[in-house]
């Protein structure tokens, strides 16, 4: 169980903000920080990794890590913190990066072996892919066995069918270690995929605190319209299939035929449209 209750003034391009959080998160839960920029998201991140300090109290199970005069320093907290520039050691192999945290060579062949990595453990990270140079961060990441693993917009520099691969990847290690899992995203298929808990910032305070599927979809009205999408999911509901589309920022719930359901799949591109009609003030 993670408590925070800190308070920090923050300075930026629109003025003087402060960030206001009061959460319980569970062991074992993905929790998604998801609000426009400037809202506090990597700041609240980083004060958990213990990078920047702030008012208030942070406790993890039955350890202190923040409290009135008391700030446990980051290399003491048990975390794991996934960047979104990789933050590799390029004079190292990419076996080496995951030795230098620590030197239990059965898990880095693991976490290797997960990723799909094995062959290239004797590659130097500046020769490989971004998506690879990712999957080997992840694997740093979690080889201290961290109690908390935090990733800022890890996937946002990725192509389409890199950060598919790698949000399989992160859900299928997420599930192995059981690890508590905090991470900033802007994506809404990217929380809608691997969250199962978003937090919603703005100007420092907590707006929302939902399901994905409530801090995303908007299913309000109906109006003529026609959007190209990423099919998320299918959802049986009683005797009808509802699909979930991520267009541009928001998901949508589209109900479809069992043939659609049938020829449909789940990550391939789809057209959203309606033929009739009812036009709405709002």
């Amino acid at each position: 169980m993670i408590n925070i209750d800190i308070k920090k003034e923050l300075h930026g391009s629109n003025g003087t903000m402060s960030l206001d959080v009061n959460l319980e998160i569970k062991k074992g839960e993905f929790l998604a920080l998801s609000g426009v920029s400037g809202s506090g998201k990597t700041t609240l991140l980083r004060i958990l990794a213990g990078l920047e300090n702030a008012q208030g109290i942070l406790k993890v199970d039955d350890a202190t890590w923040l409290d009135k005069g008391y700030f446990l320093p980051s290399q003491k907290r048990q975390i794991g913190f996934v960047f979104q520039d990789y933050a590799l050691f390029f004079f190292f192999f990419f076996l080496e990066n995951l030795l230098y945290a620590n030197k239990e060579n059965d898990l880095a062949t693991h976490l290797l072996k997960i990723t799909e990595l094995e062959e290239l453990k004797n590659r130097l990270p500046q020769t490989l892919s971004g998506g690879q140079k990712q999957r080997v961060s992840l694997c740093r990441a979690l080889m201290n066995r961290p109690k908390i693993l935090l990733m800022d917009e890890p996937l946002s520099a990725l192509d389409a069918n890199m950060r598919t691969k790698l949000q399989n990847e992160i859900l299928t290690l997420h599930k192995e270690f059981n690890i508590t899992t905090i991470m900033v995203s802007h994506d809404p298929s990217e929380i809608y995929r691997l969250a199962n808990r978003v937090v919603v910032l703005n100007n420092g305070q907590v707006i929302k605190d939902s399901t994905p599927k409530e801090a995303l979809l908007k299913t309000k009205g109906s109006a003529k319209f026609s959007f190209e999408g990423e099919l998320l999911d299918i959802i049986k509901v009683d005797v009808i299939n509802v699909a979930i589309v991520a267009i541009g920022q928001q998901l949508v719930e589209v109900v479809i035929g069992n043939e659609e359901a049938k020829n449909l799949k789940i990550g391939q591109s789809v057209n959203v449209s309606t033929k009739a009609f009812t036009p709405i003030i709002k």
